[in-house]
């Protein structure tokens, strides 16, 4: 049995990380301070006695024994993350820091979940992990843009000054039950205004595209990663290589939903990407891992999640 923490894990990846940490019978540590996360999300596991949930923010150290840690802390929504810019690359930043320094110190494996914004607004499409991106330095989406980038750099610069044992993965748009309804995703967005029957919020004319991979997927992706062989670092990508716009996601969520919301058009915010497309060749070579789950599929498991709570 390994002790496992996991940074960010009252969100939503980070609650269904959990869940299948202890099933593979391990013992979790689920640290989060719930500036996004919610208790909800793990309330069920509260009573598993190889559950335990320390409130904590990843920009002070921690000093704890454990195995392995799974950094996943920080607010991954456009709201969100813009809401507070420098906590947000703080937490990205010196979070990465403090996790680094402990797996440094206990000479453990750490896995950081990164983000397909890295590449910023793509100028290659689709995007392999060669590719070194564009982003824009001083936009309003820089703060975890940057944010991120720069904690790859601080991992892979643990890994070749201290030998730190690193496993980096780029998780593309991810969806399903415990995704936050005021998030400002466009999955979330479309479900909720659909439920509630407001208009469908469309930015700009609904042709830039997206992937989107379900959560089961995503964690399965995850967990592989983490155990894949000594010295395989990634990057690597973790996402769904099917290209929807935002147009054809609308009219499926409304189809799923039997809603008569009508779609609206709004202006785009500023740097945000016209496409969203992983290739995943690497996955598939060194974890033997590509999505399962239909867009429909998993829309509809979104869908009843949500009818539980808006």
């Amino acid at each position: 049995m390994k002790r496992v923490l996991v940074s960010g894990g009252g969100g939503f990846l980070g609650s269904h990380l959990c869940e299948r940490l202890l099933k593979e019978g391990n013992e979790v540590l689920c640290v989060d301070n719930f500036f996004t996360g919610n208790r909800r999300n793990i309330h069920h596991l509260l009573d598993d006695k190889n559950f335990e949930l320390l409130r904590h923010d990843v920009t002070h150290p921690l000093y704890v024994e454990v195995d392995e840690i799974y950094n996943l802390a920080c607010p991954a929504s456009p709201i969100h993350y813009q809401f507070d810019p420098v906590q947000t690359t703080k937490t990205s930043v010196i979070g990465a820091m403090n996790m680094l320094g402990l797996a440094k110190r206990l000479k453990i494996k750490i896995l950081q979940a990164s983000t397909s914004e890295v590449y910023g607004d793509p100028e290659v499409h689709p995007q392999p992990e060669s590719y070194r991106g564009n982003v824009n330095t001083l936009g309003p989406r820089a703060c975890y843009d940057e944010g991120k980038r720069c904690a790859e750099t601080l991992f892979f610069d643990y890994h070749r000054q201290h030998g730190v044992d690193i496993k980096v993965m780029r998780i593309f748009n991810t969806y399903g039950p415990r995704m936050h309804p005021n998030d400002g995703r466009v999955v979330s967005n479309f479900i909720v205004q659909a439920l509630k029957g407001q208009d469908i919020t469309i930015y700009g004319d609904g042709k830039q595209t997206r992937s989107f991979c379900y959560v089961d997927d995503n964690i399965e992706g995850m967990y592989r990663l983490m155990n894949s062989r000594d010295g395989f670092t990634g990057p690597v990508n973790i996402g769904n290589p099917g290209e929807f716009t935002m147009l054809e996601l609308a009219n499926l969520v409304l189809e799923l939903t039997e809603s008569k919301s009508k779609l609206v058009f709004m202006p785009l915010p500023q740097d945000d990407p016209m496409q969203r497309k992983p290739v995943i060749d690497l996955a598939k070579k060194e974890l033997g891992w590509e999505p399962t789950v239909p867009l429909r599929e998993g829309l509809l498991k979104t869908i009843d999640y949500f009818r539980q709570i808006v």
